[in-house]
């Protein structure tokens, strides 16, 4: 999905503005050819940005995180990192 159209829809309506602000930035550094990539690099961020904000306990998780309520986190350690960590 390169679609800005496509990302800003399924985006939450309260992360859009901000994504049509970055994306309009982009655009106007993308005139010199040297930052044509950063509009690449925008959308893909913004594409992985919606399929989170998709996800089941997106928003709660974020607050969590903002809350610095730790406890709500599964930690996972792979086997072979014990006694690194």
């Amino acid at each position: 999905m390169r679609d800005p159209v496509a990302i800003a829809e399924a985006l939450p309506p309260a992360h859009r503005a901000l994504f049509w602000v970055e994306y309009e930035e982009a655009l106007d550094a993308a005139h010199d050819l040297a930052h044509l990539r950063q509009v690449q690099t925008l959308l893909r961020q913004w594409r992985l940005r919606a399929i989170a904000c998709a996800r089941p306990g997106y928003e709660e998780a974020v607050q969590d995180a903002l809350q610095q309520r730790t406890e709500m986190f599964a930690r996972y350690t792979p086997p072979e990192w014990e006694g690194r960590v």
